[in-house]
């Protein structure tokens, strides 16, 4: 029994494995826990909004606008990626653009992650 339980978990883990590498560039990985989606629509809704302006509600000196929705990753919650115009809070400040990488969890909290120039 303990036999086929080991076999069972290690065919679980391989076959995802095996999908992931038999998908071309332009198929999506959204099947597979862990695979990153980009959108298909990059438009900005009410809902990414709510996300971001959650996520940033405790950040000072910076002010992040949604420009573009750039795809999800589902996880134990899901984890999006946002482009974002980043002003700093000053007169004459230069607005740059970023990624905003933030994890929603399953009660619906919001956290950034990680934030990167896009480049």
């Amino acid at each position: 029994m303990k036999k086929l339980i080991a076999v069972m978990l290690v065919l679980m883990m391989l076959i995802p494995a095996a999908m992931a590498e038999n998908a071309t560039e332009t198929e999506s990985t959204a099947g597979i826990c862990g695979g990153w989606t980009t959108a298909k629509d990059k438009t900005i809704t009410k809902e990414i909004r709510s996300l971001v302006k959650k996520a940033t509600k405790d950040l000072v000196g910076v002010k992040y606008e949604p420009v573009r929705y750039l795809g999800s990753q589902v996880v134990a919650g899901t984890n999006h990626r946002i482009l974002c115009k980043a002003t700093a809070v000053y007169p004459d400040a230069e607005p740059t653009m970023k990624i905003l990488y933030l994890y929603e969890d399953l009660s619906g909290n919001v956290t950034i992650t990680k934030i990167v120039d896009a480049d």
